[in-house]
């Protein structure tokens, strides 16, 4: 598979890597009569993108880096929650990882181990996307088809990273080109948020003129997933912190709306799923509703998503319980409709109960557990023992997504129009919910009808915490209003969200090796 073949990157994330074997070679200065010896077909640094071959190699490194979303940030802990733990929705039964506390408690540094770890890899992505786009068009003879598929999922993946790390810390270091220690900018400083966001769009916009096909079942980056986020990007600028309104809430609405026409043209390829079943089917990735997915493979790297949010010490899995350090708060649990079929005990994204050791008699679980990511064919269910092998991927971009960007963009522009209503209403009406008629609406209840949305159907997808920063609003559980940002309580850790916390610390040890990167943001 295409994301399983990985090139390791040097340590230093800003660097651009090479094969290790000739990283090694380089090394070992008593060879040296070895290296008189020219071998043809030994590698060099400059002699590997030099054939077509070279450059699927380079595009399967990036793509390998993308899983870093799934790494280990120590005990009971993976990158992806950090994401999560800041929004107040979730919380943790185990108070094993200090990092992961650290944040759920709103008290975190730049010594956080899940912030080093989402910096470190953001930039190894931007790093091997660097040494595509420099390299790949210089390799002759190569297709230009193919050369343009390359360099255009290069360009998006690098506005993918670029868009996590501007959201994340704000002004950063904006690197294009591939490093080294002579470089110029070996010691970046951090650029403006407004020229970050220009290289993000500037790069989306070359990968969408490529000619990629609307939608690939292979995982690999689509047409599809570059409108839809170019969507999100101009969805984020019409908001905090760049504000740039009207006009690109209608380029949101635009770019959502040609994925949504050619959806409407292609059910059976792009499409909600009937049900929500689906997200927990092995054999239901990279098609139909899911747009971009970080990619995953039992037998090679598993998704530990699935053992993080189930319960702690409790045999829901044939192979082991779970850790529990991502579970829902039961205020946010609450905040679901009673009749919402995403409440409904595993059917939509929580469960209250299960069967022991995967597939023996059902039992109380004591409360709700997110069920979104829980793998049946790995953990086990009635006839079925499970696998014990979880390749679920990470959810990035779902057309659920892009239906309520559509919904909320468009009712900026000009109201609750009759599509942004079909579009809120497809979800809804998934989720058995009863939209009230058109007519009922104003601007204003419209946009907070499909704010509630997005927080109950994109829950614990890595979305939230963005909305949260982007509309300095945030839903609160208990009342079912919107709260400002600045002020709002937790229910996690009761712990109020400050104006410090709209971005993170940069690592210390990064401001450390580099003085360029001073100051620190606020508040840390």
């Amino acid at each position: 598979m295409f994301n399983d073949r990985i090139m390791k990157p040097y340590p230093k994330k800003y660097i651009t890597s090479i094969p290790l074997f000739v990283v090694l070679c380089f090394s070992f200065v008593g060879c040296s009569s070895f290296l008189e010896e020219q071998d043809p077909t030994n590698l060099s640094p400059n002699s590997f993108f030099s054939i077509p071959e070279h450059a699927e190699s380079a595009i399967a490194a990036v793509y390998a880096e993308t899983r870093f979303l799934g790494n280990n940030a120590g005990s009971f802990s993976a990158n992806w929650q950090l994401l999560e733990a800041l929004t107040g929705t979730s919380t943790t039964e185990s108070a094993e990882n200090a990092s992961l506390n650290n944040l759920y408690s709103l008290v975190h540094d730049g010594n956080n181990r899940h912030i080093i770890n989402w910096w470190d890899g953001l930039y190894r992505v931007i790093a091997q996307a660097n040494l595509v786009i420099a390299n790949v068009p210089n390799i002759n003879p190569m297709d230009e088809d193919a050369r343009a598929n390359v360099l255009a999922e290069a360009y998006f993946l690098r506005a993918w990273a670029y868009f996590y790390a501007v959201r994340l810390w704000g002004d950063i270091p904006l690197i294009t080109l591939p490093q080294n220690a002579a470089s110029e900018d070996f010691f970046p400083q951090r650029t403006p948020v407004a020229a970050v966001y220009d290289l993000i769009v500037s790069d989306l916009t070359k990968a969408e003129a490529a000619g990629l096909p609307w939608m690939v079942g292979s995982g690999r980056v689509s047409l599809a997933a570059i409108k839809s986020q170019l969507a999100f990007v101009y969805l984020t600028m019409a908001g905090y912190p760049l504000n740039k309104g009207s006009e690109y809430y209608a380029k949101a609405a635009e770019k959502a709306g040609e994925v949504i026409a050619f959806a409407a043209s292609n059910p059976g390829t792009l499409n909600l799923f009937p049900d929500y079943a689906a997200f927990r089917d092995p054999a239901k990735k990279n098609v139909v509703e899911q747009i971009f997915m970080i990619q995953f493979h039992g037998s090679v790297v598993p998704n530990l998503q699935g053992l993080y949010t189930r319960p702690n010490f409790k045999p829901v899995a044939v192979t082991n319980t779970g850790v529990g350090t991502t579970v829902p708060t039961q205020s946010f649990y609450n905040s679901f409709a009673e009749n919402d079929l995403r409440r409904q005990n595993r059917v939509g994204f929580f469960y209250s109960d299960y069967y022991t050791n995967g597939s023996g008699p059902l039992f109380d679980l004591g409360g709700a557990y997110i069920f979104k990511f829980f793998n049946q064919v790995a953990n086990g269910r009635p006839g079925s023992p499970g696998t014990g092998v979880d390749d679920l991927n990470i959810h990035q971009i779902r057309f659920a997504e892009v239906l309520l960007a559509f919904a909320e963009a468009t009712n900026e522009v000009g109201g609750p129009t009759a599509p942004a209503y079909d579009a809120l209403k497809r979800v809804t009406d998934r989720a058995q919910l009863e939209l009230p008629v058109q007519s009922s609406f104003s601007k204003e209840s419209f946009r907070l009808a499909v704010w509630k949305e997005r927080w109950h159907e994109l829950c614990y997808e890595g979305i939230t915490w963005f909305d949260m920063v982007r509309l300095r609003k945030v839903l609160n559980d208990r009342t079912g209003a919107f709260d400002d940002f600045i002020g709002h309580i937790n229910l996690s850790s009761n712990q109020p969200l400050k104006e410090q916390h709209l971005l993170l610390p940069l690592p210390t040890l990064e401001m450390q090796d580099n003085p360029n990167l001073t100051p620190q943001n606020p508040g840390y």
